[in-house]
């Protein structure tokens, strides 16, 4: 008898800032997974919120779409009530990226759904979500940060004279100012001089009510390397290589990530150029790192590398976890586990069986008396 086909629901779009990243995330994803393993039905959620199935969610993906793949009539709705049946969905794979999907609202649906679903549960995928959280988990685990500052919007709007004396006697510039709580870049600047400083605020709390701002590393004048380690599993979760980006602007902005092409864009160096020790010190943080927020299925973990100094170590900081990192083909967190001996259409497989064998972990847990 043949073993029966997963129903794999991929899940994307949203109403995000980074909702363009999720769609093309979804499309590669569409286009590699094994459809003699799974059977695909596209979900999608458009920029205003409304959730879509069928040919309305293939429409969603433009161009480039798989139209006609997958079943019609078949939601989130149509899962919870019938979990691992042959109307339902099996397992969800949520490539949603930033607000609203990658920060654990959409996971809190799936676990009232009571439904396997990739990535990170509802704690992790908060924690990871909001800078400021993030940084008082590494805090506690240990893990070495660059000084940093969080204001509220209401805070700033309210006397930003004030504000800015905290965090200037906090911090020295060059400083990063970014919302707290979004992805890919989104709202972030970089500030050198005071007189930069209100603008990049206001465009920070035009994002979120928290702001986080974060000491530049080295100091003035230095351009740290920026390198990136993909974290795969659930209990015991594994690094990649580490690899590194080289941004085609000052730092990488949305525009460096997804925008820039040909001469202009960023490069990409894997595995990134580290002594072994090096190399060794940074995945091990970057495993420290998934596990303090506790993190589960995947996660891209970035780091900040400062030169050495006379005498000194080169300075190695953790900047964030991301629990739902782009996804298409050329996007890092798949290229690290390439260069890892782990191709594309075999991570999607990996990422499932992650899924499934978390919520079935899930079934040992009793809640009730």
């Amino acid at each position: 008898m043949a073993k029966k086909k997963l129903r794999v629901g991929i899940l994307f779009g949203g109403r995000s800032g980074e909702h363009e990243v999720s769609l093309r995330s979804a499309r590669s994803i569409l286009k590699a997974i094994d459809r003699k393993k799974y059977d695909v039905v596209e979900l999608g959620i458009s920029a205003e919120g409304r959730w879509l199935q069928g040919g309305k969610a293939q429409a969603l993906l433009g161009e480039g779409a798989t139209a006609g793949v997958g079943e019609a009539g078949v939601s989130i709705v149509s899962a919870a009530a019938a979990p691992g049946s042959g109307t339902g969905l099996d397992v969800v794979f949520p490539v949603l990226h930033g607000t609203f999907g990658e920060d654990g609202t959409v996971q809190g649906l799936f676990e009232l759904a009571d439904i396997a679903y990739v990535g990170s549960g509802v704690l992790g995928s908060a924690a990871a979500m909001d800078k400021d959280a993030m940084k008082r988990m590494f805090v506690a685990a240990g893990l070495p940060l660059t000084p940093h500052v969080t204001l509220l919007r209401s805070e700033w709007r309210a006397d930003a004279k004030k504000a800015t004396r905290v965090i200037e006697k906090a911090l020295k510039y060059p400083v990063f100012v970014k919302p707290a709580n979004l992805g890919s870049s989104v709202g972030i600047s970089k500030v050198k001089v005071r007189a930069e400083l209100a603008a990049a605020m206001d465009l920070a709390a035009s994002f979120d009510r928290k702001i986080v701002i974060e000491q530049g590393v080295g100091g003035p004048g230095v351009k740290p390397r920026e390198l990136e380690v993909a974290v795969l599993g659930n209990d015991s979760p594994e690094a990649s290589v580490v690899g590194e980006i080289v941004p085609a602007k000052e730092f990488y902005d949305y525009e460096a990530k997804y925008e820039l092409s040909g001469p202009d864009e960023s490069v990409c160096i894997l595995p990134a150029k580290l002594s072994k020790a090096d190399e060794k010190k940074i995945r091990a943080m970057a495993v420290a790192a998934f596990k303090a927020c506790d993190c589960a299925g995947l996660a891209r973990v970035d780091f900040l590398m400062a030169p050495a100094a006379k005498g000194k170590p080169a300075e190695i900081v953790l900047n964030e976890v991301n629990t739902m990192p782009g996804f298409t083909s050329i996007s890092m967190y798949p290229k690290l586990w390439a260069a890892s001996r782990l191709p594309y259409g075999k991570l999607i497989d990996r990422l499932i069986e992650l899924a499934m064998e978390r919520h079935e972990e899930k079934m040992e847990t009793s809640f009730s008396r």
